[in-house]
């Protein structure tokens, strides 16, 4: 065993020098903002961003990223001296990886709309989406993350990463702690994290390993998963500035081929009508430039809707079924997203929620999403005329960083228009099976510790039980137990999507009631509005190490909702 070098820790929330980060920085934005006396806080006065046409570009649809045959360093169970510390990969051994991907880190160019400058992000390969993964149970995986951004702070953001698949069953080294960050190879050994790459090992395997046995039990499998950006206190600037991806995992039931003739096989829709949408918001200065705000701790809310990194897309369907992959990626604000056709919401098939097939799909009008929750949808295209346009639209009225509003909007904000004219090449051989996925059952005899768990607000940041993130565990369930976490919201006015990292939980209450349908199944982002509490049952199984509870308000997660937990032996 090679221990992970000792490293001090970078400037934890509250600490002088990141004080000094801000008031330095804040100086320089001072003409941007005017006090908020209630709250001693700032906050933006911006200019809406320049006008742009709706419809005006097609919608990106991605082709999954390519294996590579090799790796130079090999990738190995313990960390290569060119590789950033990081504890030994612990599954490495019993699942050796079958698939290596390399994925860089580094600037791009991007335009989210014709009417707006092509400009400068960062992203993984420098694209907005990341790579598309396509990854399968049973086929362990070895991704090398490179960072090749600008060794020096250029605008908003930290060059520094650590990388989360959220919220695949991973061992901690490969998690993306938030604080195993590491620079820039550009910046050479000087540095607290020197190392060219970290490699991530995704063993691909079911929670249950230890239990179950084989690859684990495949009632807990996910399908629809992220990866992005998880440095501490610039994860909300780093994704922002496009640092994400979808990695969509396919077993022996959830196949990916709508064809297969397996019995088991749900022959949902697949490849090219298998689609993630990736759902953000952004702003932009007078000059069509990206513009962000890092020192308002309540929250960050853009004024242009974003799908897969353009503004406004159109995107042309066939009259058939389709999936789509819902994410909301976006900093602070909540959707609630609507199918209407002229001017009527439609109907559609909810059959995934956090990437967790649900046991039977729900017939629904609308779906509630949060920051970081995933919806999957089946749209059936082939009930409306050849030639008709449709628009997905968020109806939630938010006007800040800090909570959805009540009320809906009168007019939606239209975030995509689909245009019903793709020729049919045949029949369509898709499906929505009555039954998706058994669920595990939820065996409270497990339980060994109840954990009170109230999120606030302290001295003008965000906090657990009143305590700001500073890299000490905070929790150390034992392996192989259960317990019960009771997720307070105790935070006055704001909401908060809570994630805990590792094992997908299941909502037992909701504000002392029954959970409802769509939160019934497997999840592992937590919506919690204002005075609201819910109810979790959480297991910890397979691997020990450190991991993290999170508000998905990234703004609040930098601003210090965040707590380390230790799964110990």
């Amino acid at each position: 065993m090679v221990p992970v070098p000792h490293e001090p820790p970078p400037p934890g929330p509250g600490s002088p020098s990141r004080r000094r980060l801000f008031q330095a920085a804040g100086a320089t934005a001072a003409a941007a903002f005017t006090p908020h006396l209630a709250n001693s806080q700032v906050v933006p006065v911006r200019p809406p961003s320049p006008p742009t046409t709706p419809w005006a570009q097609p919608l990106p649809v991605q082709q999954p990223i390519t294996p590579v045959s090799g790796l130079s360093p090999l990738a190995s169970l313990i960390a290569g001296a060119r590789e950033c510390g990081r504890a030994d990969h612990q599954a490495f051994a019993r699942f050796p990886p079958q698939e290596l991907y390399k994925v860089e880190a580094k600037v791009g160019s991007h335009s989210f709309h014709p009417e707006l400058p092509t400009q400068e992000v960062w992203g993984y390969d420098g694209q907005v989406p990341g790579p598309l993964f396509h990854a399968r149970y049973g086929k362990p995986i070895l991704v090398r993350f490179e960072n090749k951004l600008p060794n020096a702070l250029q605008g908003f953001g930290s060059p520094d990463i650590s990388v989360h698949l959220h919220n695949m069953h991973t061992p901690s080294e490969s998690d993306g702690f938030a604080l195993d960050w590491f620079s820039p190879a550009a910046c050479g050994p000087t540095l607290a994290r020197p190392g060219e790459y970290k490699d991530h090992h995704y063993p691909m395997v079911y929670a249950g390993l230890d239990a179950y046995g084989g690859i684990g039990d495949p009632r807990e499998a996910l399908g629809t998963c992220w990866y992005h950006d998880h440095r501490v206190d610039f994860t909300a600037p780093n994704v922002y500035r496009g640092m994400a991806g979808f990695f969509l995992v396919f077993d022996h039931i959830d196949t990916g081929n709508e064809n297969d003739t397996s019995p088991v096989a749900l022959r949902l829709p697949s490849g090219e009508f298998d689609v993630p949408l990736m759902i953000a918001d952004k702003h932009f200065d007078s000059g069509g430039y990206l513009m962000f705000d890092q020192f308002n701790t309540d929250g960050f809310v853009g004024d242009k809707p974003l799908v897969n990194g353009k503004i406004q897309p159109f995107f042309h369907v066939a009259p058939r079924k389709y999936r789509f992959r819902i994410l909301d990626a976006g900093t602070s604000r909540t959707i609630d997203l609507q199918l209407m056709y002229q001017n009527r919401p439609q109907g559609f098939q909810h059959i995934a929620n956090d990437g967790n097939l649900f046991e039977a799909p729900l017939s629904r009008t609308n779906v509630h999403l949060g920051i970081a929750e995933r919806a999957d949808l089946v749209v059936d295209f082939s009930k409306f005329p050849v030639g008709s346009e449709l628009f997905l639209v968020n109806r939630v009225l938010q006007l800040d960083g800090t909570k959805p509003e009540k009320d809906f909007l009168t007019t939606p904000i239209q975030l995509l228009k689909f245009i019903v004219d793709r020729p049919m090449q045949g029949f369509d051989p898709s499906r929505v099976p009555l039954k998706l996925r058994e669920q595990p059952p939820i065996n409270l005899n497990e339980v060994v510790a109840t954990r009170e768990l109230s999120f606030t607000r302290t001295r003008g940041s965000w906090a657990i039980n009143d305590k700001l993130f500073d890299g000490k565990p905070i929790l150390s369930p034992k392996k192989g137990t259960a317990e019960i976490w009771n997720l307070r919201n105790l935070s006055g006015g704001w909401a908060h999507p809570l994630h805990i990292h590792f094992e997908e939980g299941r909502i037992l209450t909701r504000n002392g009631a029954p959970p409802p349908a769509w939160e019934k199944g497997r999840k592992d982002v937590y919506f919690i509005g204002p005075n609201e509490n819910v109810s979790v049952f959480l297991r910890f199984r397979d691997f020990t190490g450190k991991y993290i509870i999170h508000c998905h308000n990234t703004i609040h997660e930098d601003h210090a909702m965040m707590g380390r937990y230790d799964i110990v032996s």
